[in-house]
């Protein structure tokens, strides 16, 4: 059975991307030489990638053409974008969702045998963490105060407990924390 774990860079204040969609510039000075290895190592147990709809049309523009170990990665893993507005999706190895997510997500875990990662998608993740499918929330703190964007557990519908798996402070400033949700 597959892992699914969340993934996201997160502003000291909560919010993962700007008041912008997809204005992530905040982090590019935290994304070090340390940072790209943890998040080369993560993707090198990676069996597939899950996005929502506005994460995947970012990732999918700036990964198709990017060059280098975490491009090969990005470009050759197995994805899946979740979707009820997209008529296909281009960028290589992806696949596409347009009905339930929650149960195409719980399938996807029954079958498969390595982590899932879900990088942004905020929509998407509260409808997984809603359905209780998430393993693991890795959560990596920018040491920024945004004042304004997106936030990433805006939509969360419940109350979430977690217990800490580990807090990692990086030289960057930066602080990667793991939880795994208690389960009632």
């Amino acid at each position: 059975m597959s892992k699914l774990i969340m993934w996201n860079m997160m502003s000291l204040d909560g919010f993962f991307e700007g008041p912008q969609s997809w204005s992530i510039d905040w982090f590019a000075g935290s994304f070090d030489e340390e940072l790209q290895s943890f998040a080369l190592e993560q993707l090198r147990g990676t069996e597939r990638l899950l996005f929502g709809r506005v994460t995947y049309e970012g990732m999918a523009a700036y990964w198709a053409s990017e060059r280098g170990d975490v491009a090969d990665f990005m470009n050759r893993l197995p994805k899946v974008v979740f979707s009820r507005t997209l008529e296909r999706a281009e960028w290589q190895n992806t696949e596409l969702v347009n009905g339930d997510a929650v149960a195409a997500v719980r399938e996807l875990k029954r079958s498969g045998e390595g982590n899932m990662f879900v990088y942004g998608s905020a929509d998407l993740s509260a409808a997984l963490t809603e359905g209780g499918l998430f393993d693991e929330y890795r959560i990596c703190i920018v040491p920024v105060v945004l004042g304004t964007g997106k936030a990433l557990f805006a939509h969360s519908p419940t109350r979430l407990k977690l217990t800490l798996l580990q807090a990692r402070a990086l030289a960057s400033g930066c602080v990667i924390l793991r939880y795994e949700p208690q389960r009632i």
